[in-house]
């Protein structure tokens, strides 16, 4: 609880995934990845309740072995490829009785996050008097400079009327949602269906704590990482 407001933290991990074979529970310097989200989520100061949805019962199990309640399977049919990142959220909130004033997503993708970015950005959230707030890091790479291309391979800028800017440091500065955190109140986030409709705020991460596992590269980076030891992972590298 945070200003006598409550707050249900969801970490969604489904079975299936493509780039990794049993990506939330394949082992990551001695933990399941899933573990790396719930021992952090467990430490925060405003959570009152963390749960799990998932339809993947060897999910289930390590996510309790770690000391995630795990209050209901979520059906098949929520978890395919092309499920929409929300409709989860949207299934907790309805199977759960209890209402809390504010949900707190957790994806076990972003498994740098560290307790002072859920706690930081609930604040953040709270004090600003934000329906949302959601996690952010600088981009690495800026859209000032990307192109579309058409069928014959022409390039056609994606940002136009650059007014002349041609030097990387003379950009504004681009931000992109890491994944890491996501908080809204709860009826606004009903009613918007989105954690980041208009109106919701950004946390700033670093991005070295904002490394999203998607591939087998990105393990690696995670993996190095973590090999620079705890200080590093506190303050970003």
């Amino acid at each position: 609880m945070y200003k006598n407001k409550t707050f249900l933290a969801i970490i969604p991990a489904r079975g299936g995934s493509k780039g990794i074979p049993r990506k939330n529970v394949v082992d990551i310097c001695g933990r399941p990845l899933i573990a790396w989200t719930i021992s952090e989520a467990k430490k925060s100061k405003y959570l009152d309740r963390i749960i799990l949805s998932s339809d993947d019962r060897e999910i289930c199990a390590v996510a309790r072995k770690w000391g995630c309640e795990v209050p209901f399977m979520r059906p098949k049919k929520l978890s395919r490829d092309d499920t929409p990142g929300i409709t989860p959220v949207f299934h907790a909130i309805q199977t759960i009785p209890d209402k809390y004033d504010y949900i707190v997503l957790l994806q076990p993708t972003s498994p740098l996050r560290i307790v002072d970015d859920i706690d930081n950005c609930i604040k953040h959230c709270l004090a600003g008097g934000y329906p949302a707030c959601v996690s952010v890091a600088e981009a690495e790479s800026t859209p000032y400079w990307m192109f579309l291309l058409n069928r014959k391979g022409e390039m056609k800028p994606l940002i136009k009327n650059l007014k002349g800017i041609s030097r990387r440091q003379d950009f504004p500065k681009a931000y992109a949602l890491n994944g890491a955190v996501y908080v809204a109140e709860r009826k606004w986030l009903i009613r918007k269906k989105s954690f980041t409709a208009k109106g919701a705020s950004a946390y700033e991460m670093p991005p070295a704590r904002s490394i999203d596992i998607d591939n087998y590269l990105d393990i690696l980076k995670m993996k190095f990482f973590l090999s620079l030891g705890e200080t590093a992972r506190q303050y970003g590298g």
